[in-house]
């Protein structure tokens, strides 16, 4: 038997009831057993014991020590006896409210009158074996009038027991209806919380020597393409997909399970979205090999009246102890690697890499904190010489940004200008760079003036041109820091240059007509569209890495000619259509020999000087030798 009440739990070896008194030493019954009742039935006070004796809701008087003073035939017929048979027996143990600690002790608040209602549910068994649901009330009997002795008696409490197996029974159709999903029939995301929750919160069984001992797993998927089976076909074939997706995956739940029934939970998280939870799980090849089987079951076609479909799914995979796991914890994990397997290309399962994680957080980190660190002055810019090939006389200055971030340190650009450009916030920190540099620039010719004027050379995003007027900028920025158009060198990688039209076009042209000049970045690696090139207004080709880096020597010391035929092109085309050429990456006394020879412009690169602060600019012009 099981049931439901209130209070604390008696102490461990307290008995769960009492033995009462002899029979001489208690109350008589109320009303005596078999005593008819004396004048008219509608009188007091035997009119209400008649009504009792009548009543077809079970009921008992109990005295304070719990034992049965009277009872009415209705809860003899309920407990298989007579109604004078159980009198002077213990309701407690008649009802099963010692089953657990929490009902004794409310139901002895009651008896001893420091409670002033008690109810419980309790499942209890006619005599014919059938089982039947009781909600059974405690309630404190009025006491007794002085000098009356008809009374109910002092400190007794009226029991009564109502059938609530209808009432139950309705309910648990109920929750099973708010339970599951009516497409599907399976478990919903109510219930699946409900089930992922109880198990994360049970300690489990202590068997170290078992597998899986303390484990749990969950394979999350969703269906790719479903949407679009909706759109064309319509919601009810869309139905009965998820309905006999459902179906399948049942199937693989009770195929991995066999020897521990109901260990895995199939459920409709919403939309297309199912889960298959995995309690007790053996390791992460029990849980791969689940996901493996349920995508090939998957991959099956479909025959829904006529209709043949064919699906696939991706499918993210946690497995971990259930300790120091928590229900939100365990759902973001699985969250996040559907997510990976279908950045990955969808159709797959992929199992969750908390490195990956780790730099996922850590880029959610970084973009949640650009704009304000913006604002708050942590960024800073390093500047890195572009020398001329041909006398090593410094020509420009690269301004590179560094975030000098309060958690991970000084970050070059290739771990947050993507993410800046991804949010946007790469127009605000693009206006800043623009800004600090041509106010560096005009600052070092300021203060050395008997030397030529650095070029100072800037990146500029794509989105910086769509997302906002970079030409006003560039003027307002001009005229702010009073700084020559001509010393100004914008840079946009080949990718966003080429193929340009509309207003990335007219944007450059105005630069260009301003005075500044526009430089392609990492030339050689995107589009190359060499007739589109001859119409933008570009004034410099900077040739990417790779192509300098390739500059290398095969055994025995021979050079390998492709590289050098290659970067020999790409420089007389650029020569011929008016263009300078700046080689980046440039490391090595012999590269730049050799691109010297080829006929290169300007390079950057570690043989010359990392990027440095601007005071090391500064020492470099003020020493009147811009030779590094």
């Amino acid at each position: 038997m099981s049931g439901t009440s209130e209070g604390p739990r008696p102490a461990a070896g307290t008995p769960p009831h009492y033995a009462g008194p002899s029979v001489t030493e208690r109350h008589p019954p109320w009303p005596p057993a078999g005593e008819p009742p004396a004048g008219a039935e509608g009188s007091e006070p035997h009119g209400y014991r008649a009504a009792f004796r009548a009543a077809t809701l079970p009921m008992a008087v109990v005295d304070h020590e719990g034992l049965v003073v009277a009872a009415n035939d209705a809860l003899g017929g309920l407990l298989g006896f007579s109604a004078a048979a159980l009198t002077t027996q213990s309701a407690a143990d008649l009802l099963d409210l010692v089953a657990d600690g929490r009902t004794w002790h409310a139901y002895r608040e009651v008896l001893h009158r420091r409670r002033s209602r008690f109810r419980c549910t309790r499942r209890l068994k006619h005599p014919d074996g059938r089982s039947m649901w009781a909600e059974i009330t405690v309630v404190p009997m009025p006491e007794p009038e002085a000098g009356r002795a008809d009374g109910p008696g002092p400190g007794r409490v009226l029991l009564s027991v109502a059938d609530i197996s209808d009432r139950r029974e309705l309910q648990k159709r109920l929750r099973h209806l708010q339970m599951h999903d009516p497409v599907t029939r399976l478990p919903n995301r109510t219930l699946f919380f409900e089930r992922l929750s109880a198990v994360l919160e049970t300690p489990p069984y202590q068997d170290d020597s078992a597998p899986g001992h303390g484990r749990i797993g969950l394979c999350y998927l969703d269906l790719d393409g479903f949407k679009a089976v909706n759109d064309t076909m319509g919601h009810r074939i869309g139905d009965r997909l998820l309905a006999a997706v459902a179906a399948r995956l049942t199937d693989c739940a009770a195929q991995d399970g066999p020897h521990r029934p109901g260990s895995h939970l199939v459920a409709r998280l919403g939309g297309d979205e199912f889960a298959i939870l995995v309690e007790d799980s053996a390791g992460t090849q029990q849980l791969t090999d689940l996901a493996r089987t349920v995508l090939a079951a998957l991959q099956k076609p479909f025959d829904l009246g006529g209709q043949r479909l064919a699906v696939s799914a991706s499918i993210g995979v946690v497995e971990r102890t259930v300790a120091g796991t928590s229900a939100t914890g365990l759902m973001q994990a699985a969250d996040t690697t559907l997510y990976w397997a279908k950045a990955d290309g969808k159709d797959r399962w992929t199992v969750f890499d908390p490195e990956r994680n780790a730099h996922r957080m850590t880029r959610q980190t970084l973009s949640s904190n650009l704009r304000p660190a913006v604002e708050r002055g942590e960024f800073t810019i390093e500047y890195q010489p572009l020398v001329g090939m041909a006398d090593g006389v410094v020509r420009g200055v690269e301004a590179l940004v560094r975030w000098n971030h309060p958690q991970f340190g000084l970050l070059s650009p290739n771990r947050f200008v993507a993410i800046a450009e991804e949010d946007g916030s790469i127009v605000q920190l693009g206006r800043w760079v623009l800004r600090s540099a041509c106010r560096q620039a005009r600052r070092w010719q300021l203060d050395h003036p008997a030397e030529p004027p650095l070029f100072i050379s800037v990146n500029v995003a794509v989105r910086q041109v769509w997302d906002s007027d970079l030409v006003t900028d560039v003027a307002e920025i001009l005229a702010e820091t009073g700084l020559d158009p001509g010393l100004l060198q914008l840079e946009l990688t080949e990718s966003a240059v080429m193929g340009s039209a509309g207003r990335p076009l007219q944007a450059l042209q105005s630069l260009s007509e301003m005075g500044v000049r526009i430089a392609i970045d990492d030339f050689g690696t995107g589009y190359s569209n060499l007739a589109y090139l001859s119409r933008l207004p570009v004034s410099v080709l900077k040739l990417d890495g790779s192509f300098v880096r390739g500059f290398r020597y095969d055994e025995g010391d021979r050079p390998s000619p492709a590289d050098e035929t290659i970067v020999e092109a790409m420089v007389e085309l650029a020569h011929r259509l008016g263009l300078t050429v700046t080689a980046e990456c440039v490391e090595t006394a012999g590269q730049a020999e050799r691109l010297r020879r080829i006929g290169c412009d300007t390079g950057q690169g570690w043989l010359y000087s990392r990027a440095v602060a601007p005071e090391r600019i500064a020492e470099l012009i003020g020493s009147g030798k811009l030779k590094v």
